[in-house]
């Protein structure tokens, strides 16, 4: 579905400059062009909302639209290249982009100026017919409305591993991470020690933010009067976090579903009054959404109480954390050797360690994990199922797999799923731009600057022209 958001991002900004008068079109053709050109964006508009729908949710109809209007931004595209290149060759150089010159190369002799505008006229007139065929078909078929309301698709919550993992199979966590963020709530100073403190833990998906932070809270919550660990995830209101709160306070949901949300507000500051607490906001997306939940909690509260969230955005981990006394929390990968241990433990006995035959796909599988424990656990997961350690010609199987579907299996499925959240919160022209670091090679070194011509030869990149 990107791919084809892409495609057609690209192809606008050519149709506009097609209509320039410089290119000396007919008549008729701009009309075709300007015809086929809101024709285009009100797909590229419909496309953008089926990019925000992980595919699996799509439906099949939607997924055949998208690609055939892909295939027709490709195919016009070509055109107006084409058309570009050949009514441009007299002009002088400098007005010239690095992609238009390379094109020139290519093309040089297909068309004369007169031909190119000729078959422009052409074209324009048979794009225009395919698209207006793929829009009925679209109408036929109430695509639209499918693409308006996905599926629903039934998922149990991936937070509640993380939640009631046993602190005895952590590694990485204990005595390190953990003494990190506990200083951090319970380090005291003359100017804020009673105050309301907030701390933010930020760090991209599958990290261990949730199974730290319970951690935390689990070994801390006795020193406050009352407690309440609340996942949030996207897409919440700020209705049921209040609730979910109070439930985790005693209060019960029947007593609360009659109440808005200012009423729950008020209801939640009275329990609160005058206490000390320790309240979790786990997985949050959204400052809007923040800026309600924090109506809900007393920068004035005189008794040293700490509030946590965890999120994988930085700017919402820094909107959270707005008074100096504050703190984000910036999680980072596993180290080496925290990323061994966690893989070996959870395959091999802690006695026997890693055999002489495995420590080198170990070492190539573990760096394909990169320091994620969700990675390292769901891998590991796979290799020693029924307390049986699969044959090392197995571990080199799956190795040679990972980055191209990997498996079938269900806790594959479940990693994916968790790490790719991430990738549909994305806007769309970043999504292309992610996806274009496909062309390269594995573990290739990437050029930044190159990388950054290329998008803007790809028209990822626009190009704004300086205002006088």
């Amino acid at each position: 579905m990107d791919l084809a958001t892409g495609a057609m991002g690209s192809l606008l900004p050519k149709l506009a400059e097609l209509l320039n008068e410089e290119y000396k079109l007919q008549k008729g053709v701009k009309e075709g062009v300007r015809s086929l050109e809101k024709e285009m964006k009100s797909m590229h508009a419909a496309l953008r909302v089926v990019a925000e729908v992980p595919r699996d949710q799509l439906d099949e109809l939607v997924k055949l639209w998208a690609g055939e209007v892909r295939e027709l931004s490709f195919d016009m595209e070509d055109v107006v290249d084409k058309f570009l290149v050949h009514v441009d060759d007299d002009s002088e150089p400098t007005t010239k982009t690095n992609k238009l010159k390379r094109l020139t190369e290519k093309m040089a002799g297909l068309f004369t100026k007169g031909k190119a505008r000729h078959e422009i006229a052409d074209a324009i007139k048979d794009i225009n017919k395919q698209v207006q065929e793929v829009a009925d078909r679209r109408g036929r078929y109430t695509v639209d409305s499918i693409v308006a309301r996905p599926a629903p698709v039934t998922t149990i919550d991936p937070r509640l591993q993380a939640l009631y993992t046993e602190v005895t199979k952590l590694v990485g966590i204990e005595g390190g991470r953990d003494q990190e963020l506990m200083k951090l709530l319970l380090e005291k100073n003359n100017m804020s020690e009673n105050k309301l403190k907030i701390v933010s833990v930020v760090g991209f998906g599958g990290l261990g933010k949730t199974t730290l932070v319970k951690t935390v809270y689990d070994k801390i919550k006795g020193d406050f009067d009352c407690k309440a660990f609340v996942p949030v995830g996207r897409n919440a209101d700020a209705k049921k976090v209040f609730m979910d709160i109070l439930i985790d306070l005693g209060m019960y949901e029947s007593e609360l579903n009659v109440l808005d949300e200012r009423q729950l507000i008020n209801k939640l500051q009275g329990n609160l009054e005058n206490k000390r607490y320790l309240i979790v906001i786990d997985d949050i997306w959204d400052e809007k959404l923040w800026n309600i939940i924090k109506l809900a909690f007393s920068r004035s509260n005189s008794f040293g109480s700490r509030l946590i969230t965890t999120t994988r955005i930085v700017s919402v981990s820094k909107f959270c954390c707005q008074a100096t006394h504050d703190s984000v929390y910036q999680m980072k990968p596993l180290s080496d050797d925290d990323s061994r241990r966690l893989f070996y433990n959870r395959i091999f006995s802690q006695e026997s360690g890693c055999p002489s035959e495995f420590e080198e796909v170990s070492t190539y599988m573990l760096k394909k994990c990169g320091g994620v424990p969700l990675a390292i656990i769901t891998i590991a997961s796979l290799l020693a199922s029924d307390r049986q350690v699969k044959p090392v010609d197995e571990w080199q199987a799956l190795l040679e797999s990972i980055g191209r579907g990997l498996t079938e299996d269900p806790s594959v499925e479940d990693m994916l799923r968790i790490l790719s959240i991430s990738y549909y919160e994305l806007p769309s022209h970043l999504k292309t731009c992610l996806l274009y670091l496909s062309m390269f090679l594995e573990e290739s070194l990437i050029s930044k600057d190159q990388l950054i011509w290329m998008w803007i030869a790809e028209s990822f990149v626009q190009y704004e022209k300086e205002k006088n």
